[in-house]
């Protein structure tokens, strides 16, 4: 299993395991090595019968800004490894028998966003924010987000955050459905900790079951949205139009997109 500082790796009393993202300095974006790792811990949770319950959060100001594309040369670092990990990540939270809380401390961008909206239950602190920035650098949504998003918000408000890339707050995210709790910044981490403590004291194969229902009734297009998402941003990623918006992105300035 890969050992990266990129990921803390902390198991609580009571049988929780605590994932957090650990690259302040870059708003804790997702590294090739943090998505391999974040996937192997996932993975690994599902069958390690001492873990009840598992909490993803980011160090810092930032839960996570989304794939690390700082650099010149970003858009010549990106292809369908990126993708693959991506859902990968995706797959394991879905697919884990186990509660999996994304405990949303800031922005959660990009991959970051699709990470948080795929886990089961979304405790946001009042100052975090959600955004599929992807249209802002001449890319599509990924990580399942076209379907995660529309079956939690509906087709219009999904349409809205993927087409003009427009964040919505804490608040606006779980008044639209998007988020299970919302906390003030000062009472985040006692509701967290509140949440947690419920599943791992809950009923595990209860817990299990009811997850499989659920997911099977409100997400069963996702498996095919992984894969449309999988090909439509292979091909984006070759585009004229994606190098100029990470370019852009980099030099803090408007990209100039030309559909090619």
């Amino acid at each position: 299993m890969l050992e990266t500082d990129d990921l803390v790796v902390e198991p609580r009393e009571g049988g929780a395991l605590w994932l957090t993202f650990d690259r302040p300095e870059v708003l804790n974006a997702f590294s090739g090595e943090l998505s391999v790792a974040l996937a192997e811990r996932l993975e690994d949770a599902a069958s390690n019968d001492e873990v009840r319950v598992v909490v993803v959060t980011g160090t810092g100001p930032a839960f996570s800004a989304g794939a690390d594309i700082s650099g010149a040369d970003a858009h010549e670092r990106f292809d369908v490894r990126a993708l693959d990990a991506a859902n990968r990540i995706i797959r394991a939270v879905v697919a884990c028998p186990k509660p999996v809380v994304a405990a949303v401390n800031g922005v959660a961008a990009g991959v970051g966003c699709s990470t948080a909206l795929a886990a089961d239950l979304v405790v946001a602190a009042e100052s975090a924010s959600f955004l599929l920035a992807f249209a802002r650098i001449g890319l599509m949504p990924d990580g399942g987000t076209s379907a995660t998003v529309a079956a939690s918000i509906g087709r219009a408000r999904a349409m809205r955050m993927a087409l003009l890339g427009e964040p919505l707050t804490a608040r606006e995210a779980y008044d639209a459905g998007l988020v299970s709790h919302v906390a003030p910044d000062e009472e985040f981490g006692a509701v967290v900790d509140q949440v947690v403590r419920r599943l791992a004291r809950g009923a595990p194969l209860a817990q299990a079951a009811t997850k499989k229902a659920v997911n099977a009734a409100t997400l069963d297009l996702l498996e095919g949205a992984l894969e449309r998402e999988r090909t439509g941003q292979t091909v984006l990623l070759r585009t004229d139009d994606a190098a100029e918006g990470m370019r852009a992105f980099n030099e803090q300035r408007r990209p100039a997109f030309r559909g090619l």
